[in-house]
């Protein structure tokens, strides 16, 4: 698959998301549960995309070892959150799927693809912060978590026919993909 055909399906899969109903939250709110969506999806993605399967294991062992932790320490806690609509705010789970996802990429692929799902990461860390369902010190422990579970569970792929460039300007972005075969 060429890397503009990959484009294209991401974009239109995350149209496909944020067009889902919102059930009267806050525009960030929205686009910070559809991102936490999105990166994990994408990072998980990029195993197949890079025909990685043993990424895709790590991938698998790091998702499911957050996902435990987290949710394990959420009904634990028994934090209230700031709306008052439950006792499941400490660790912030959509922050820790988030920075899982983004960390699994930066750990195995490296740090320069990473920047855009960290970038996207902390939106969803302030968004869920933003929108009260959140207190800051329980998307800290998210993040934390969701990096912990990557950098220790995966490895850097290493691939000599693969280069993968971006070029960050002002008012532009670049990112293209070579492969030799």
């Amino acid at each position: 698959m060429h890397h503009k055909h990959l484009t294209a399906a991401l974009l239109l899969s995350g149209s496909a998301l944020a067009a889902s109903p919102a059930y009267a939250k806050s525009d960030i709110e929205t686009a910070g549960d559809v991102i936490a969506i999105t990166i994990p999806a994408l990072a998980y993605g990029s195993t197949y995309y890079m025909d990685d399967p043993e990424g895709r294991s790590q991938f698998y062992k790091s998702f499911a070892t957050n996902a435990v932790v987290t949710y394990g320490l959420k009904k634990s806690i028994d934090r209230e959150r700031p709306d008052h609509s439950d006792n499941d705010s400490f660790p912030s789970g959509h922050t820790s799927i988030a920075f899982q996802g983004a960390s699994f990429i930066h750990k195995r692929y490296g740090l320069e693809y990473s920047i855009p799902a960290y970038v996207g990461a902390t939106f969803v860390g302030y968004s869920r912060v933003e929108s009260d369902k959140h207190h800051t010190s329980d998307v800290l422990a998210g993040a934390a978590l969701g990096i912990a579970s990557s950098m220790f569970l995966t490895k850097s792929y290493h691939n000599d026919d693969l280069l993968i460039s971006a070029n960050l300007a002002p008012e532009s972005y670049q990112l293209a993909v070579h492969y030799q075969f």
